[in-house]
């Protein structure tokens, strides 16, 4: 059995797995717009390009995706991706990259149980955690 997460945007997820990809070192393994399709004379004409099944590798984990009208889209709510990495520069670059025209809910700080730790959703509309994690403490 697996998880994987299923992430829907709003008109703009071919742009956004673009963007993971360029910026997070993410690979985008396949992308299919509804004209690629099998059935694509069922589509309607404003979706023809628009992404109706997306995969993409980021940090061992497999990310799902598809586009939905952006008049039904809503962003994540309650739901966030937790990317952890290696250093505090990178979780600085990383939270200022995906923060530009996006919403700050927590700026990159150092917690208890942080170095660097911080919440957003970016401007694709997908709510992330960048976290540089203090070692664990031995129980």
């Amino acid at each position: 059995m697996h998880v994987n997460t299923y992430l829907n945007h709003g008109g703009n997820c071919e742009e956004a797995f673009r963007f993971y990809e360029q910026h997070l070192g993410a690979k985008v393994i396949f992308l299919m717009t509804h004209d690629q399709a099998p059935n694509a004379t069922d589509a309607p004409p404003e979706l023809a390009t628009k992404v109706l099944n997306a995969s993409l590798s980021i940090g061992g984990t497999q990310l799902l995706a598809s586009g939905v009208p952006s008049d039904r889209f809503e962003p994540m709510r309650s739901v966030y991706l937790s990317l952890s990495v290696d250093t505090s520069p990178e979780a600085e670059r990383i939270h200022a990259l995906l923060g530009e025209s996006g919403n700050v809910f927590m700026p990159m700080q150092e917690t208890f149980f942080a170095y660097r730790f911080s919440m957003l959703r970016d401007r694709f509309g997908t709510s992330w955690m960048i976290i540089h994690q203090r070692p664990r403490p031995n129980a």
